[in-house]
């Protein structure tokens, strides 16, 4: 069997944690594992890594290879890297031809899609599931996974089932977007609804012909190599493998499970996942709170400090602080678009970026000069660069920092500093064994971080 991972999303319902260049995938909540990294793991004991395949698009690339690669190293080549943002169906059936033409898949192989950023426990009931699915598919279907609901979930997509012979699978019935509450309500009486996981299995040639007959617009341009699919990719329509598939096969199957699943799509969804108090505060980060009930509280390295709050969210990250009501957190989303509209770098980027090299954080910024803390990973480099607008000047705090300025070559040791003046040709390698730490201080008319002109980048994939 072989398992596709979809970790290309860009979802910002759980901002301020969540940004366009940090989405929600690459998140933990205080345990240190990534919803990428828990994905990989739950299917680490069925299949090896030369199994897993994860999708994403160039922008996250590095994020999943760093991920992915501290699980294991071999994880890093099994990266496919769209060549534009498009939807799931065009994403899987991407995925699908590339397993078959780089990875010898056998005719009848099996395929899993799962998203990147769901919670799943007990995870053993959830690889029993796996199982039967396959011998499901093996018959010529389609199997999604369902959750039995516990509760009216407007944030979800639902599957009618009807029973069959067999207890453990059903046949769909029809497919329902998310519903309004009281609609949500009726479903989880009625016994007959499931959430809709977003993950399903099935064969690859019977994936193929389901294809050709209901999304044929996709067919005429998946047809051939994986290389002339690339090549024709743009072209792909923007659609999910639901839309295009899933609710039109007569094929599709569905197999309820009894299990604690969360698409951690909201910060209501959070609340619910993490271990609560006495009081029934669920709370990450430096937080002392006084006559405080029912409340998530999120935050880093400042003191978050509360007195009488009841059914509240407080969300703090360095540069953004949300608060709002429990039980209205899908509102979120209404709040980043408003930022989007008033042209606010918050929805976009952290105060902390994440680069192949490392990392920086944007300590102190004005409109003529910008401070930063710099961490360069051992035996990485950044690009042979210069800046039209800027010079810059570094200070290590820690290790040893080779620099390249000019046709110079410096070593630069702790609490030394180097001056880069402006359109110079410059990069900075750390060829240590530990990080190197720098201040770096930028003062120019123009301190964009598009002031960037790269003459040579080891890290373009």
């Amino acid at each position: 069997m072989k398992v596709i991972i979809l970790a290309g999303g860009s979802g910002t319902r759980l901002w301020p944690f969540s940004r366009g260049s940090f989405p929600k995938q690459f998140l933990h909540f205080g345990d240190g594992q990534s919803l990428l990294q828990k994905t990989i793991l739950r299917f680490m004991p069925i299949v090896s890594s030369a199994d897993i395949l994860i999708v994403t698009n160039q922008d996250y690339y590095h994020l999943v290879k760093t991920q992915a690669g501290a699980i294991d190293h071999a994880l890093e080549k099994q990266i496919l890297v769209e060549p534009e943002r498009k939807n799931t169906a065009p994403a899987i059936c991407l995925a699908v031809k590339y397993l078959q033409d780089f990875l010898g898949c056998q005719e009848e192989e099996c395929f899993l899609v799962s998203s990147s950023d769901h919670l799943i426990t007990p995870p053993l009931v959830f690889l029993e599931g796996v199982a039967c699915a396959k011998q499901v598919a093996k018959q010529g279907r389609h199997v999604i996974f369902g959750i039995r609901p516990h509760k009216p979930e407007t944030g979800y997509g639902y599957v009618k089932g009807v029973s069959t012979e067999n207890p453990f699978i059903w046949e769909v019935e029809r497919f329902i977007e998310k519903p309004d509450y009281a609609l949500a309500q009726e479903y989880v009486l009625s016994g007959d609804y499931l959430w809709n996981s977003g993950t399903f299995l099935f064969q690859a040639p019977f994936f193929w012909k389901e294809i050709e007959r209901f999304c044929p617009s996709i067919w005429s341009l998946a047809k051939g190599s994986f290389k002339e699919m690339g090549a024709r990719f743009s072209e792909m329509p923007d659609i999910s493998i639901d839309y295009a598939l899933m609710e039109k096969s007569q094929s599709s199957m569905i197999l309820p499970l009894d299990i604690s699943w969360s698409d951690v799509g909201s910060w209501d969804s959070v609340y619910d996942v993490l271990e609560k108090d006495v009081n029934q505060n669920a709370k990450v980060g430096n937080v002392l709170d006084i006559d405080t009930k029912n409340c998530l509280i999120m935050g880093g390295k400042r003191l978050i400090s509360t007195i009488g709050l009841e059914d509240i969210l407080v969300i703090e990250t360095d540069d953004a602080l949300f608060i709002g009501r429990r039980g209205e957190s899908q509102r979120v989303k209404h709040l980043v678009e408003e930022l989007k509209k008033r042209n606010t770098k918050e929805p976009y980027e952290h105060l902390t970026s994440h680069r192949p090299w490392g990392y920086f954080t944007i300590l102190e910024e004005s409109e003529r000069y910008k401070i930063r803390r710099v961490i360069v990973e051992p035996k990485q480099k950044l690009s042979l660069q210069k800046h039209y607008h800027r010079s810059e000047h570094w200070v290590v705090v820690k290790g040893t920092a080779h620099v390249t300025l000019g046709e110079e070559e410096k070593l630069i040791h702790e609490n030394e500093s180097i001056f880069v003046p402006k359109g110079f040709v410059h990069s900075l390698e750390n060829r240590g064994k530990v990080n190197l730490e720098l201040i770096e201080v930028q003062v120019g008319a123009y301190i964009g971080e598009d002031d960037v002109v790269r003459l040579e980048d080891i890290h373009q994939v």
